[in-house]
């Protein structure tokens, strides 16, 4: 990470922006970040993407009341698109955070390990 902040501002945070270090990735990615939102009733969406010089590739983890599907549920890439039963069953904030991290860590891995092959 290199840098954070509250949008819109700190007073009435609304999300909370990391920017992700972009020498970690490969040089065709130009910039990451993750968007992290937490509500106290215990919704959340934590909105990952990456920027290329060809666009964005992007999903998101959310938990929120969904009536055609679960309430934990998954907008996989490249567009976050339609959601599916989400991966992430961790329910305390900090857990999600860290699962998040984690799946980023191996998603940046493998996107190595393809500019290697």
């Amino acid at each position: 990470m290199t840098d954070w902040r509250f949008r819109p501002d700190p007073i009435s945070p609304r999300v909370l922006e990391l920017s992700l270090d972009a020498d970690q990735y490969p040089a065709a990615i130009d910039a990451g970040r993750l968007d992290v939102r937490w509500f106290t009733d215990g919704t959340y969406s934590f909105h990952y993407r990456e920027d290329t010089a060809d666009g964005a590739w992007e999903c998101r983890f959310d938990h929120h009341p969904k009536p055609d599907g679960p309430n934990a549920h998954y907008h996989p890439p490249p567009t976050a698109g339609s959601a599916e039963a989400s991966p992430l069953t961790e329910e305390h904030p900090l857990d999600c955070l860290f699962w998040v991290c984690e799946w980023i860590d191996e998603r940046v891995t493998t996107l190595h390990d393809a500019d290697d092959g």
